[in-house]
């Protein structure tokens, strides 16, 4: 779960950064004085953005493709309390014989 958040992070993060560069186009003359008075404030915020899409995307994938998974391995749960359970073989096999 974690590598696919980081991914979709990355992958919305330089969406939104490409955009963000053709759209400020006009202030490229301007970026060096820019970064220098808000840079740390950019870093900020794109720090906090990461981190809440991070999060978003970590809630999304354990909500949507984590569903139903308690019950759907509680049979596994119940041979592991019980023991020693004999699974029964695929039909055709008999198991050596």
């Amino acid at each position: 779960m974690i590598p696919n958040a980081m991914l979709f992070t990355t992958v919305v993060l330089l969406g939104y950064g490409f955009w963000l560069l053709d759209q400020l186009k006009f202030m490229a003359a301007y970026k060096a004085v820019l970064f220098h008075a808000y840079g740390s404030t950019i870093l900020l915020l794109v720090a906090v953005l990461s981190m809440n899409l991070f999060g978003l995307a970590l809630a999304l994938g354990r909500r949507f493709f984590l569903k139903n998974t308690g019950r759907k391995l509680s049979h596994l749960d119940k041979q592991f309390n019980i023991g020693d359970v004999d699974m029964p073989l695929p039909s055709g096999e008999d198991g050596g014989k």
